[in-house]
Formats: C-alpha cells, sequence, structure tokens
C-alpha cells in the first residue's frame, strides 16, 4: 500500500514537472512570438552632447549619471513620428538619432513635449513606417502577462529586442495615467513599449512618481519591480496635438485644499486661489467643497487627482461646489496649467509662540516695511485682520489662523489689523497698510524669549470674544503634585542607535535637557553625508547644542538603510520615523527643517519638495538640486537656506539651484564662502542660520 502511494506520488511529481516545464517552454515561445512581432515598431534612439551628470548623487554631489548607450522610442505615425520617454533627454543632448528597423540611422529633431506624462514625441525624414496595434485600455487586466522591450543594449535594430518579462500589477496609477508593471523598467528600456503576449501594445514605458516632476521623477523606482507605462491608446490620442509642435502640460484648476495633507480622509475644501488660474477665472472661493467633477462623485482629494491627473491644460470640465450649502455649478470650465510664480505675501512681522490668549502678541516688527511705519509695535496684540476691501475685520485666533489669511492674499494687497496696545490697558487701535512680498532679510538680531511657555493651554485654541467683548483673562490653574511613580515624560540628551519598530530604520535624536512640554519646539532633520549614517550624531550635537537649548529645537537624525548614500525611496519610511519619533514632544509644525550637506543636502532637498505636508524649511551646504522646482504653494510654504564654498566643484550646479528656487519666487538665502570646498559651515554662517531658523514662522 505505501509502496503504491510512493508510485502515485512519483508520477503526481513527474506530470507537475512536465507540465511546469510545458508551461514555461509556451510562455517563452509565446514571448519571443510577440517581442519578433512588436520589433518593426521599436526605434533605436541615441544621443550625443549635453551633460553626462543629471542632479545629485555621492558624497562629492554629483548626480544620476545618464548612460552613454541607446534607449528606445516607439513609432506613432508612418510619416517619421516616434514617441519616447522624456528621460532620454534630461540632459539637453546636442544631437539625437533614431534608427528604426528596415531604416538608415536618421537624425531627429524634438517636436513637442508632454510634460504631463513626461513623454517626447520626435520626428525623422521617413515615410511607410509600421505602425502598432493598441490594446484597448479596457482590455488591460490586472494579472495579465506583460513585455517590457527595449533596445537600449542592442546596436543592431534588426535584431530581436530585448525582453523583461512581468504581469500588469495595478491600472490607473499616478492618478489614473499609468499601468503599473512589475517587469524590469530602467532607462534602457525608457520610451520602448509593454506588449502582450498576442504583441500588440500596452503603453509607452516611462519613469514617473505620484509627486515627483520633472524630467528625472520617478526615475529612483527603476528595476525595483514598480514600472509605469502611460496607454497607448492614451498616447496615439494625443499625437496629432503634439504634432502641432506645442507642448502638452498638466490640467489644473489652480487651488491647495485647506487639509493637503489629508488626501482620503476628508472632503476637498479650498484653502487658497492661485491668481490668473482656472479657478479664479470662474470664481472659485475659499471654503467651497468641490463635490463633483464631470458628473463623478468627490469624496476626497485623491479621487479629485484621479479626476483630474489625466487632463490636460485647455481641457474642459465641468465642476459642481458646495457653498454656503447650496450647490453651484461651473459648466465648461478649461483648465490651465501652472499658475505663474507669485511671492508669498508678508505682514512684517514675527509672532509671539505659544500664547493662549485670543490673537496674537507681536513679537518683533521688521524695519523698514508698512507694518513699522504704520506704528506696529512688538507687545502689541493683533485681535482682528481683514483685507482692506472687506465689510469688517474678523477675529484672529491665532498664528496659524493669521498666517494662513495672510497667505491667500497677493503682496501689494492692503489689508487691516485692529490692534490693542501695549502698556495701554483697553486701548485698541485699526491699522491699514500693504502687504509686501515675503522678506528674505534676516533681523540683526531677534529678542527673547520667544514664547509664552503655554504651548499646550494654546493648542486648545482661542476661542474668539463675542462683539464687544473683551477676551477673558483665565485664573492660573494650580498644578497638582505628582506622585513618585508617575511617568516622568519623554527621554531628553543625545539619544544614539533608536530604532523605529515599524520602518526598521534608525536615527538618534538631541532633545534639550531643558525640554518643557509648555513650549513648542522646531526640528532639525538631518540627513547625513555619504558614509556618515549615525557616525556624525556627537559631531551634530555639540554644534547645534546650544542653539536647540535656548531657541527650542529638537535635533533627528536618521540613517539611511544602507548607513553610505541615500536614495529618494527612502523618503517615505524618514517621514514616518521622524512623525512617529516627534510623538512625545510639543512640536512645532511652523519650525520643521530638512538640512545636510553633499548627498544628505540633495535628499533635503528631494524631501523638500516631496514631503511638503511635514517640512517647512530647508538648509543644505554643497548640494544639488535635481530636476526642477515645484511651485510655492500658500497653503504649504518653504524657505531655503543655501550655502557653497567658492572651491566647490559644484559651485556652478549648486547656483543653478538657487535660481531654479528663485524662478518660483521661493525666499532663498544664498551664501557662497570664500576658501571653502566641501566643509560644512563657519561661524558667521551657522549665526545667520539660526536666525533664519527662530524667524521661519514669520507673518
Amino acid at each position: 500500500m505505501n509502496r503504491s502511494i510512493a508510485l502515485a506520488s512519483l508520477f503526481i511529481a513527474v506530470a507537475s514537472s512536465v507540465f511546469a516545464q510545458d508551461v514555461n517552454d509556451a510562455y517563452e515561445k509565446a514571448a519571443k512570438q510577440a517581442a519578433a512581432k512588436a520589433a518593426p515598431w521599436i526605434a533605436k534612439i541615441e544621443t550625443s552632447g549635453g551633460r553626462d551628470v543629471i542632479g545629485p548623487k555621492g558624497g562629492g554631489g554629483g548626480g544620476i549619471r545618464k548612460g552613454s548607450g541607446p534607449t528606445s522610442g516607439l513609432v506613432v505615425a508612418p510619416d517619421g513620428y516616434v514617441i519616447t520617454s522624456s528621460f532620454n533627454f534630461a540632459n539637453n543632448p546636442t544631437d539625437i538619432f533614431v534608427t528604426v528597423p528596415g531604416k538608415d540611422r536618421k537624425v531627429a529633431k524634438i517636436v513637442a513635449r508632454d510634460t504631463a506624462r513626461m513623454l517626447t514625441l520626435l520626428k525623422i525624414d521617413a515615410t511607410d513606417l509600421p505602425m502598432p496595434v493598441a490594446v484597448p485600455k479596457s482590455e488591460v487586466l490586472v494579472g495579465q502577462l506583460s513585455l517590457a522591450l527595449g533596445r537600449g543594449n542592442d546596436l543592431d535594430p534588426t535584431k530581436p529586442p530585448m525582453i523583461s518579462t512581468g504581469i500588469v500589477s495595478a491600472v490607473g496609477r499616478i492618478w489614473g495615467k499609468a499601468i503599473q508593471t512589475d517587469a524590469k523598467v530602467s532607462p534602457v528600456n525608457y520610451g520602448g513599449p509593454l506588449v502582450a503576449l498576442d504583441g500588440r501594445v500596452m503603453g509607452v514605458l516611462v519613469p514617473l512618481s505620484p509627486d515627483g516632476e520633472g524630467d528625472t521623477a520617478g526615475v529612483e523606482w527603476y528595476d525595483s519591480g514598480i514600472g509605469f507605462a502611460i496607454p497607448l491608446e492614451d498616447v496615439l490620442a494625443v499625437v496629432p496635438r503634439l504634432k502641432g509642435g506645442k507642448d502638452l502640460g498638466r490640467g489644473m484648476l489652480g487651488f491647495t485644499p485647506k487639509q493637503p495633507e489629508e488626501r482620503y480622509n476628508v472632503p476637498v475644501v479650498v484653502g487658497t486661489v492661485a491668481a490668473q488660474s482656472a479657478g479664479e477665472k470662474i470664481g472659485l472661493k475659499p471654503n467651497d467643497k468641490i463635490t463633483k467633477l464631470d458628473g463623478k462623485p468627490v469624496n476626497n482629494f485623491s479621487e479629485l487627482m484621479h479626476l483630474l491627473g489625466p487632463k490636460y491644460e485647455g481641457d474642459a470640465i465641468d465642476l459642481v461646489v458646495e457653498r454656503d450649502g447650496k450647490e453651484v455649478k461651473f459648466d465648461k470650465v478649461t483648465l490651465g496649467g501652472n499658475a505663474p510664480s507669485v511671492s508669498l505675501a508678508f505682514l512684517g512681522i514675527l509672532p509671539m509662540r505659544d500664547d493662549p490668549e485670543q490673537g496674537i502678541e507681536v513679537r518683533y516688527v521688521y524695519p523698514n516695511t508698512p507694518a513699522e511705519k504704520a506704528g506696529l509695535k512688538a507687545g502689541d496684540r493683533i485681535l482682528k485682520f481683514a483685507p482692506a476691501i472687506a465689510p469688517a475685520l474678523q477675529p484672529v485666533a491665532g498664528r496659524t489662523q493669521l498666517a494662513t489669511a495672510v497667505r491667500s492674499l497677493p503682496p501689494g494687497s492692503e489689508v487691516k489689523v485692529e490692534v490693542k496696545r501695549a502698556g495701554e490697558e483697553g486701548k485698541t487701535e485699526t491699522l491699514k497698510f500693504n502687504l509686501l512680498p515675503l522678506s528674505e532679510e534676516l533681523p540683526e538680531k531677534l529678542p527673547m524669549p520667544s514664547t509664552k511657555g503655554k504651548a499646550l493651554e494654546a493648542k486648545k485654541g482661542a476661542t474668539p470674544p463675542k462683539k464687544g467683548e473683551e477676551p477673558k483673562k483665565e485664573e492660573p490653574k494650580k498644578e497638582e503634585p505628582k506622585k513618585d511613580d508617575e511617568d516622568k515624560g519623554p527621554a531628553k540628551g543625545l539619544l544614539i542607535d533608536q530604532t523605529n519598530e515599524a520602518t526598521g530604520r534608525s536615527y538618534w535624536m538631541y532633545v534639550p535637557d531643558n525640554y518643557d512640554k509648555n513650549k513648542s519646539y522646531g526640528v532639525i532633520v538631518w540627513f547625513h553625508n555619504t558614509g556618515k549614517g549615525g557616525k556624525d550624531a556627537k559631531d551634530m550635537k555639540k554644534i547645534w547644542e546650544d542653539y536647540c537649548d535656548s531657541a527650542n529645537f529638537i535635533l533627528i537624525g536618521p540613517q539611511s538603510k544602507t548607513g553610505n548614500e541615500w536614495v529618494a525611496t527612502e523618503l517615505e519610511g524618514v517621514v514616518q520615523t521622524v512623525n512617529q519619533a516627534l510623538q512625545p514632544y510639543t512640536i512645532d509644525r511652523s519650525r520643521i527643517v530638512v538640512h545636510g550637506m553633499g548627498n544628505g543636502g540633495s535628499m533635503a532637498l528631494y524631501a523638500a519638495f516631496n514631503a511638503r505636508d511635514l517640512v517647512r524649511g530647508c538648509c543644505v551646504s554643497g548640494a544639488v538640486l535635481p530636476g526642477s522646482a515645484k511651485e510655492n504653494l500658500p497653503n504649504q510654504p518653504l524657505a531655503f537656506y543655501m550655502v557653497a564654498g567658492d572651491k566647490d566643484p559644484l559651485l556652478k550646479e549648486i547656483k543653478e539651484t538657487n535660481d531654479k528656487l528663485k524662478a518660483k519666487k521661493f525666499p532663498t538665502i544664498f551664501k557662497e564662502l570664500k576658501d571653502f570646498g566641501k566643509e560644512y559651515l563657519d561661524q558667521p554662517t551657522l549665526v545667520d542660520i539660526c536666525k533664519w531658523l527662530d524667524s521661519l514662522d514669520r507673518i
């Protein structure tokens, strides 16, 4: 009996092995047939000239190296039009050459770019090119076998393309624009096709990111099992528009939601509307709740992005909002592109922190500003604020509310403030003046203290007084004696070799020994340089300890997974680690700064633009930003302090980064250090940076 069972088991095992081999053979045969069928449509693309390196990478501050080998493209029109990934031209090559199987090598010119999907249309002198057959988007299914094809390592375009196999792992990715595959996708096959087993083309392979922008956005995912392809059905639909020679950009309404960090859990309520945007032109207003787009319900920001994501600048949509409890419809709204960058508005003051009283106390008035000329002084308390054209002043509950109200207005706007004068019991006065562009000037010296030391009371929020009432003064609460066994609170001092259990990421922290939970603390997130993971904790503490103690800052140093270089894919884990590490402490969200030098500085710049709900400032030394800077958003303000040595070999690229930030109207300070190469900072610069850190919450 046992012998029979053994024989049966052996038979099943042999049969299974034979079946598996048959399946593998059949799959291999089908894959080769599909690649052969698609081969005539796949072009080889070569470039010459331009930069060899794109963006930051490495302790020397280098960057993503642009390969010198060929890459891929796909024929999209018989009369010589080839589509490819914009990444292939991120280094601004001087010459482009395209070879289609059966044709001679041709010089190509760029016709137009689709910046929403990171595609570039090329034109060569050719006719009667073979056209690919598209898989309709409705037929692309999750789990379907797929082939990523390319000619990146193929010097002979008459030979079969190289093949990477996988499945379709998701559809409607990157806000509804892309197919996701686990086939290996990298610069060698960017621009090539994602093909079904019958040889039809699902899409064009490109690097993409849900938050990043620019030609290199998403390249960090290459060979990771996360690759993207723009559906060929969508590509062919837009080719006629690209042939006209005009670049196509992402379609935008031009507003920032009130809670930009909440993509899934809250309705979409308008916070601010950008000047000259589509939203401004139709009369979209703050506090409007977006409920429908093109007849489809919008329950959260993620749903809105999936509906808007595939749209281009110039496309029309139908929009429905709820305003004051009533439904308001906007038909045939023409979407705009990126709104022109504008400077954020500036009242000209620095507020006192951790103050539970109604309004905000003025800690410092910037000199030579309209606020100073109008008579606003340190110690005054701003009780009410409104644009000058508003019928009535509105009570100010705190600095966050006032900062939001100011940033919602363009520079030059006339405003009015009701001020309770310092030292003059009960006297109030209304002042009028114009807002300025946000200042980059650092105060010579900021007055101390910076806090009232009542953060836990202020966190509860002050209720605006009724009309005609003065703010009530609360009696001081008697502190109950603590029991001996009561928790002594969060840890202080230098904590080395901490590990976040959820992310598995190591980090160290310095929390001032004089930490007081009734004061709100700013945060400096230090991104170590190459090879310094965890090894620079004591050095950084020595540099920053006195300032953290006096100005109420916590210093935290997450470590890269390898302890060596940073890569962009680590950002999500870093943000999660930092948020969880800070939970026990009282944190001032308007003063969270990322800081680093070299490779760490480049990671800090990446974090500033891709963790906008966390970061409010970025201070870097010897670092370069890859790609382009994102827009300046009123609800997610960012300020930059950039340092470079005059002997740094990357000085030119660092200055270009500064120019990119200035072009987007970010408040940016640039300092060039004489006789410096890649050293950290000199003492005068460190003093300047401390003043910059202490004034990040200026209004």
